[in-house]
């Protein structure tokens, strides 16, 4: 029984299983097109790989438990990479507007993006070039387990 529950623990933490509980939802989103100040460089005006990013680092710190993007299960591997104008994850191709939920304490989940000076920041831009952020508290929710049966095409175990 002992482990059992090691391995199930091991299981969830790896996002191998699906876990359920209260969530945040974080939405970022671009600019509307028709947004096109003068003399602003057009890559202030749409959501990047680090805006994304920011948001998935503080829920982490934050304890959450789990997380998606787009709907994917978030692992250890998982990476987020700009191509253009939209966001890789897992090696599938995503538009805005990008959806982060988490599951954990959602008054602390709140809390720590309400701290961030980092969101301040964002929300200050995204206030003047009318990006999208949206942050809510969710009920239960259910993520997702990470499905892929991907290989690690570069990190080899020692031997």
């Amino acid at each position: 029984p002992k482990l059992a529950a090691t391995l199930d623990e091991a299981a969830i933490r790896a996002g191998a299983r699906a876990v359920r509980g209260p969530a945040v939802k974080v939405v970022l989103d671009d600019a509307p097109d028709e947004v096109n100040p003068k003399d602003v460089d057009p890559d202030l005006l749409i959501v990047h790989q680090q805006d994304i990013q920011m948001v998935v680092n503080i829920f982490w710190a934050a304890g959450a438990e789990a997380m998606t993007i787009q709907g994917q299960r978030v692992i250890s591997t998982t990476g987020i990479k700009c191509v253009g104008n939209s966001v890789v994850l897992h090696d599938v191709p995503y538009a805005p507007p990008y959806e982060i939920v988490a599951i954990g304490d959602p008054a602390v989940l709140l809390a720590a993006l309400d701290g961030s000076n980092q969101v301040t920041i964002y929300k200050q831009y995204a206030e003047v070039y009318q990006l999208g952020w949206k942050q809510e508290r969710l009920g239960e929710t259910t993520l997702p387990p990470y499905l892929s049966q991907g290989e690690l095409k570069y990190a080899k175990p020692p031997r």
